[in-house]
């Protein structure tokens, strides 16, 4: 439970500075993502936005969706335990997902098991604009 309250406190800082809840920059992100293509792709039923590995679930309609939910790709335990106790995407989640995955699940799972690497970015939130766009609310 003192992880979950970690991770809110530090979606509040994410926040805390007036900006609107998208903070981040999607043509920056764009950008970034080239970092995350070796592993996440970004398709949805009808088109292929970025081609991307397989090591990773398609990143299409992230923003809104139960965490470990993807029926296209088997999410490893930590994930879905993660979904199955509240966690919801978000651009403010992804973006603290994307700075600490293990500490990030951390909050939601006794003992976490992630896969996805640490990102070093300078601005998460920028990748988290850029998944935003792509979704069938979003017109894509």
């Amino acid at each position: 439970m003192a992880g979950f309250l970690r991770n809110i406190l530090a979606c509040a800082a994410l926040l805390a500075d007036g900006q609107p809840a998208s903070a981040g920059d999607a043509a920056q992100g764009e950008k970034d993502f080239s970092r995350c293509r070796a592993c996440h792709s970004i398709e949805s039923p009808d088109e292929t936005f970025v081609r991307g590995g397989r090591g990773g679930p398609n990143l299409y309609g992230i923003v809104g969706r139960q965490a470990g939910t993807d029926p296209d790709y088997r999410y490893e335990g930590s994930i879905i335990e993660a979904g199955e106790a509240g966690l919801t995407w978000t651009e403010e989640l992804i973006a603290a997902y994307i700075t600490d995955p293990r500490g990030f699940i951390a909050g939601y799972v006794d003992r976490p098991k992630v896969r996805m690497p640490l990102q070093r970015l300078e601005n998460p939130a920028d990748v988290a604009a850029y998944l935003a766009t792509f979704g069938p609310a979003r017109g894509e």
